[in-house]
């Protein structure tokens, strides 16, 4: 016999009521762990990497050369020479080009996205650091350290013979920023415990805001719909997160030492040079903790995310036992790799 729908909703109604039916549990939240190593070799340092999602590719700073490797294998796709003591890359899409600061050089040096050939540079300024590109703008942002200075530079701009725009003074030895999609970029100013805030449609700088209780504050990444920004600060060692509305700090978070890069996807994460990638996530409204500490490899302070797939790329080495003096480790030769970290449903 056919039950009309009435009935049948009154029958899960009374199932409901007496616990047969039980509602489904809500998603499990992201666990983390490391899924694989990309063992690359080759010389040079490393800083900033930079994820293509749409090509599944990595673009790796090593100093003198920038490496493409395919983000599936970590196999060379292409090795792109020219610079001498490069930091970030910035990639165009809509404009066939990518963008790589070397900070030695003050210049950034420009490429084309499908055949990696190098077109040009264009002179910034000294110790040419984060470099990232603003739609709202449609500039690529750089940021010089030394000299305390945003440089907007058109995509389109003639490789050989173009200039940069006029750059902006920010009050402050910038480190890395992020841009919201909507006219504002956010600046981290290192030696000023601040973040700058720019108008990148007037190009200028309209507010400045303390990381207090952080300070040295590097790492920067933002949750634009929420609008929220993750601040890496080295000292102490906490992971601010502020409202990019009006620079609240909403809240301070334990991290391990030597902070380099932040990054968002869904949860916050910051990479540190001991060699642990510190997972931060809204656990209520309003209030945010580090709910997993995933360790990856001494080293490991940098690093890019493809949000398609959740996936996590920290570029590193082998440390060879530190020098009599207590200077830094040296990296072994050839021993350059990529840490891959992925996710996991937790149970």
């Amino acid at each position: 016999m056919r039950m009309k729908i009435p009935a049948l909703a009154a029958l899960v109604l009374s199932f409901a009521a007496s616990g047969l039916v039980q509602a489904q549990p809500a998603s499990p939240a992201r666990a983390y762990g490391v899924s694989a190593t990309f063992n690359v070799g080759g010389e040079g340092g490393w800083d900033y990497l930079t994820v293509d999602p749409q090509n599944k590719l990595l673009f790796v700073p090593r100093s003198t050369h920038t490496l493409v490797l395919d983000a599936a294998s970590g196999k060379t796709v292409a090795d792109i020479p020219g610079q001498t003591r490069n930091h970030g890359v910035a990639i165009v899409p809509a404009a066939g080009r990518g963008f790589i600061s070397d900070g030695d050089d003050g210049s950034v040096v420009i490429f084309d996205l499908k055949t990696y050939q190098v077109l040009g540079k264009i002179k910034a300024q000294a110790d040419a650091d984060g470099i990232i590109y603003d739609p709202a703008s449609n500039k690529v942002l750089l940021v010089s350290g030394d000299g305390g200075a945003l440089i907007p530079i058109s995509p389109d701009v003639d490789a050989k013979s173009g200039a940069a725009d006029p750059s902006i003074d920010l009050g402050g030895k910038p480190e890395f920023l992020v841009a919201d999609g909507e006219g504002r970029a956010y600046i981290n100013l290192e030696d000023k415990a601040l973040v700058a805030v720019v108008d990148t449609k007037a190009m200028k700088v309209i507010d400045r805001w303390s990381t207090a209780p952080g300070a040295s504050p590097v790492g920067m990444a933002m949750d634009r719909e929420h609008r929220r920004l993750f601040i890496g600060c080295r000292k102490p060692q906490k992971l601010i997160v502020m409202s990019a509305d009006d620079g609240k700090v909403l809240a301070d978070l334990p991290i391990g030492p030597g902070v380099d890069a932040t990054q968002f996807d869904g949860d916050a994460f910051a990479s540190c040079r001991d060699g642990t990638l510190a997972v931060a996530r809204e656990t209520s409204p309003g209030k945010f903790e580090i709910v997993q500490t995933v360790k990856t490899r001494a080293g490991a302070r940098t690093m890019g995310i493809d949000p398609s797939t959740h996936t996590i790329y920290l570029p590193t080495a082998e440390f060879a036992p530190p020098a009599a003096g207590g200077s830094r480790p040296a990296p072994v030769p050839n021993s350059f790799m990529v840490v891959v970290v992925g996710p996991a449903a937790a149970n």
